[in-house]
């Protein structure tokens, strides 16, 4: 893929013909096609009639020589076979002298060349059945869309309508169908931008459809297909927004190279994973493309009041405060105060010099978990603790809920553990906070000292789990602020990524009060914890 972006930028340079169109539907009864047919012969091809027109005769040559791509390698078949054929098609054949003819066939000569001039010139020119000139929005074989006008096709103007060939239509055209290109082809293709399209296009896959495809018989037993189904998918794309879509309208927002560099090279520390984590750099690399990219794509369709608000693709109802960006459009808005807009097949690129976004907002995130989530311990001491979990009318409450973590015989040494598990936790540095209650949250009673430790169990380089020293917390019956106490118990930068594994980071709380003290008590109402990112 990389050598054939080369060269179409090469006949892009040189103004051969690349720019792209709009859309189209089905097609209507086949004489509708053909009541202003304007001269032609039922009895030659498509082929046959360009190549009887001396003024198409640099087109003409151009199809006898581009080769069919079928699953990225060249056949046997040119299009001049194709337009001879048994298919009924549509043909906008540009004149003489509107293209350079030697520059394209110079590229055919390269090795990925049928497969540029294929895709941005000849399949850009052909609509699969037949189509007069007629008003409507027709889809041409490379998955553009041409929008016919009186007198135009995809704007470009024709110079003769509706000539009438055994196989379809020919139209023939005072200047080359522009090639418009997608959001993602303009990633790829412009010199600005080549960072963020290569990392996207580093997804590209060919993925064989083995259901679709038709089986000869096994060899060995190894099966042998006649026909090999083939598809391509990105997940990238899949995971961000179809940015190669025509069908799509996106707004993207991307730096420059040396922006994204910059935003790359911040985003990247803060994804890497333990040394005997599988495929760690393939992971890194995925993750921070996602960081960057996950707020940067929006769709229209997901638009309710753009003016006041957007919600990017990853926006999560559960999660309202992220993905949402407000009066974008504003000149200190997120679209707003774009350099530059491009506008593409599929949408607009808004361009920066610097990653428009704030890491705290967008992958550096708040972490939280909620107390009452009792799931989400990873141990506790069943035969000390009671875990129990109360709903509550308190706006103060997070989330309405909390937990009551006491011992379960109140003479004992009042020493337990509950460990919970956070994650999501990156490579990098977090104040990690634990917000308990006051017990006038649920029962109006005498407050006592609340004695506890906290420790952070986390992973290390070579992927070894990790305890940090006990620490002691103490918090008084005057430090409760509207029955509510956030308290910081550590901050620490963590050496590896968390992120997308089976284990976690886990925050231990230990009930440490000295039960011959009658104003001590290692009774916690836990509302939840939380991890706050720390930016250097």
């Amino acid at each position: 893929m990389k050598n054939k972006h080369r060269k179409i930028l090469g006949m892009m340079a040189i103004g051969a013909f690349l720019s792209p169109l709009s859309v189209l539907t089905s097609c209507s009864d086949w004489n509708d096609h053909y009541e202003n047919a304007s001269g032609g012969s039922t009895t030659n091809s498509l082929f046959d009639e360009i190549a009887s027109h001396e003024e198409l005769s640099d087109f003409s040559t151009l199809i006898a020589r581009t080769k069919v791509f079928r699953h990225h390698k060249v056949t046997e078949t040119s299009y001049a076979d194709i337009l001879s054929g048994g298919q009924s098609l549509t043909l906008m054949a540009p004149v003489n002298g509107t293209f350079n003819l030697d520059s394209l066939l110079t590229v055919l000569e390269t090795a990925q060349g049928d497969s540029a001039v294929e895709h941005f010139v000849v399949k850009n020119h052909i609509i699969r059945s037949p189509h007069s000139a007629t008003e409507g929005r027709y889809k041409s074989l490379n998955g553009k869309y041409v929008v016919v006008t009186p007198g135009s096709i995809g704007g470009s103007e024709i110079d003769q309508a509706n000539i009438h060939t055994r196989n379809g239509v020919l139209h023939v055209m005072k200047s080359p169908i522009e090639y418009k290109k997608t959001i993602y082809e303009t990633l790829v293709l412009d010199e600005d931008y080549k960072n963020v399209g290569t990392g996207i296009a580093s997804y590209n896959e060919d993925v064989f459809d083995e259901n679709a495809s038709v089986q000869s018989g096994v060899v060995e037993g190894v099966p042998v297909y006649v026909d090999s189904v083939i598809y391509e998918r990105n997940k990238m794309m899949e995971a961000i927004g179809l940015l190669n879509a025509e069908d799509s309208v996106y707004s993207v927002a991307i730096p420059t190279n040396e922006g994204w560099k910059k935003a790359w090279d911040k985003a990247v520390k803060f994804f890497n994973y333990a040394d005997n984590v599988d495929k760690r750099d393939s992971l890194q690399k995925y993750y921070t493309m996602r960081a960057l990219l996950d707020d940067a794509v929006f769709s229209k369709t997901m638009q309710s009041s753009p003016n006041d608000s957007i919600i990017s693709v990853q926006y999560n109802r559960s999660t309202p405060e992220y993905h949402v960006f407000y009066k974008p459009y504003e000149s200190t808005g997120l679209l707003g105060k774009a350099n530059s807009i491009r506008s593409c097949s599929n949408g607009f690129l808004y361009c920066y010099d610097e990653w428009p976004f704030d890491p705290t907002q967008t992958y550096f995130k708040k972490i939280e978990q909620e107390g009452e989530y009792t799931w989400n311990i990873s141990d506790y001491t069943t035969d000390r603790c009671n875990l129990n979990v109360k709903a509550v009318l308190d706006k103060q409450v997070h989330k309405g809920s909390y937990v009551r973590l006491s011992p379960i015989k109140s003479n004992d040494a009042m020493l337990w553990n509950v460990s919970y598990r956070v994650p999501g936790v990156l490579s990098g540095k977090y104040k990690v906070h634990i917000v308990t209650l006051s017990k006038t949250i649920d029962v109006i009673d005498e407050e006592k000292i609340v004695k506890f430790k906290t420790s952070i169990n986390y992973y290390d380089q070579s992927g070894k789990l990790q305890n940090t020293p006990w620490s002691e917390q103490t918090i008084g019956t005057e430090d409760y602020v509207n029955k509510v106490k956030d308290m910081v118990v550590a901050e620490m930068e963590f050496p590896v990524c968390q992120f997308g594994q089976t284990t976690d980071v886990t925050v231990t709380i230990n009930g440490n009060a000295n039960p011959k003290k009658k104003t001590e008590t290692s009774i916690i109402y836990l509302d939840y914890i939380y991890l706050e990112p720390v930016i250097e």
